[in-house]
C-alpha cells in the first residue's frame, strides 16, 4: 500500500519484489483474519476492538517491512489503482496480484490446518444486505485511497508516515464498519478465506467494491491535486 517511490520498489529484481508482496499479503491475511478466527475459538477474548487493532497494526508492521522491497500494495485492488493513477507498471499488475493472492491462500490455509473445526476462517460476510455492505466497502476503500496517495505523495522515500496513516485508516475502518460488512477494503483478504473455506457467499461485494471504490479514489486524489497545482502555480 505504499509505493511513495515506485523506483525505489522497482530498482530491485522481480523475484524480491514478488516475495515481498507474498509475504506482505501473507503476513495481513494470517494476523487479520487470524485475529477473528482465534478470537471465535477462544469465546471473544480478543474482541472486535482487538481485532480492528490487529489489522491495523499488521499493514503497519508489513509497509514498514516490505515498502522498500515490493512498495508493499498487499492488496490487488491498491495495485490497480495504482497503475490507473500511473504510479505503477502495469506489466506488473498480474504478477503482482498473483503474489498477493498467493500469500492469502496460503495464510488462509495455514489457519484451515491449526483450527480444522472453524468454518469460515474470518470470512467477510455482510451482516445486511449486500447492497449496504458494497456501499460501504466502496466508501472505506475509496478513503483508504485517498490516504494512500496523500500520505505518499512527498518524494521523501520514507516510510513511516505512509505506514502510521495507512495502518491507522485500516484499523479506524475495521473498527466502525467492521461488524457490518467486514471492513474488507480487499479482494485478496477476502478471496483466501472463502476459497479455502469454500463459502463464497455475497463474495462478489469483496471483490467488485474495493477496485471500484480505490479507483474511484485514484480519480478524485488527481482531480484535488490539479486544483492544488493551479493554486500554487496560476497561469497569467
Amino acid at each position: 500500500m505504499f509505493v511513495a517511490n515506485p523506483d525505489v520498489a522497482q530498482t530491485n529484481p522481480m523475484l524480491k519484489r514478488l516475495t515481498g508482496e507474498l509475504l506482505g499479503t501473507f503476513g495481513l491475511v494470517f494476523c487479520g483474519t487470524g485475529a477473528i478466527v482465534i478470537n471465535q475459538e477462544s469465546g471473544g477474548a480478543i474482541t472486535h476492538v482487538g481485532i480492528a487493532m490487529t489489522f491495523g497494526l499488521i499493514v503497519m508492521v508489513m509497509i514498514l517491512s516490505f515498502g522498500h522491497i515490493s512498495g508493499a500494495h498487499i492488496n490487488p485492488a491498491v495495485s490497480i489503482a495504482l497503475c490507473v493513477a500511473k504510479r505503477f507498471n502495469r506489466k506488473m499488475v498480474v504478477p503482482y496480484i498473483l503474489a498477493q493472492m498467493s500469500g492469502a491462500l496460503l495464510a488462509s490455509f495455514i489457519l484451515h490446518i491449526l483450527f480444522p473445526g472453524n468454518q469460515l476462517l474470518g470470512a467477510t460476510i455482510p451482516r445486511g444486505s449486500d447492497l449496504q455492505s458494497f456501499i460501504l466497502e466502496f466508501i472505506l476503500t475509496f478513503l483508504l485511497m485517498m490516504v494512500i496517495l496523500t500520505s505518499t505523495a512527498k518524494q521523501d522515500h520514507s516510510l513511516l508516515v505512509p505506514a502510521l496513516a495507512i495502518g491507522g485508516t485500516v484499523g479506524l475502518e475495521a473498527l466502525f464498519a467492521g461488524p457490518v460488512c467486514g471492513a474488507s477494503m480487499n479482494p485478496a483478504r477476502s478471496l483466501g478465506p472463502a476459497i479455502v473455506g469454500g463459502n463464497y457467499h455475497s463474495l462478489w461485494v469483496y471483490i467488485l467494491a474495493p477496485v471500484l471504490g480505490v479507483v474511484a479514489g485514484c480519480f478524485m486524489y488527481l482531480l484535488i491535486k490539479e486544483k492544488e497545482n493551479l493554486k500554487v502555480n496560476p497561469t497569467h
